[in-house]
């Protein structure tokens, strides 16, 4: 009778086992396409990406490179005070997005240019990505826009 017992335990313990790795294995895969990590310009030229690995690009539209293409097509450069990134995307620019102005953009690289899926601006004249704040603080070149 002990031994049935164990036996039922032992098959227990081995059924929550694989539950368990096929639960982790299921939520890594959903995830794979979901997880975007951030970058700045200079984080971006002491490491370029994998070829083919979206990720956020963020800091500030450098003046003066801003140009509107045939269509819909933009072409910018994004720096944060350390390097710069030329980006390309085609669609349609959030309202407050201008130059020497805050952004974050979705994509990958193609050769050397970032080309962007999706652009994220400010929501109002103060605000400014977390992430992009940090990255100009680190290169010391972050304004308070309230002081």
């Amino acid at each position: 009778m002990k031994s049935l017992k164990k036996k039922r335990r032992i098959q227990i313990l081995i059924a929550a086992a694989v539950a368990l790795v096929l639960a982790v294995g299921l939520i890594g895969y959903g995830f794979r396409d979901g997880i975007n990590l951030y970058r700045s310009p200079a984080q971006l030229s002491e490491m370029p990406p994998h070829d083919g690995e979206v990720f956020r690009l963020g800091g500030l539209v450098e003046d003066g490179t801003l140009v509107r293409g045939a269509g819909e097509t933009i072409t910018f450069r994004v720096t944060d005070g350390g390097a710069s990134v030329p980006v390309r995307f085609t669609g349609v620019l959030p309202d407050l997005f201008g130059e020497g102005e805050g952004m974050i953009a979705t994509g990958q690289m193609v050769g050397d240019t970032f080309v962007a899926t999706e652009i994220l601006a400010k929501h109002d004249e103060s605000y400014m990505p977390k992430e992009v704040v940090d990255s100009l603080k680190k290169q010391g070149v972050y304004v308070d826009p309230n002081s």
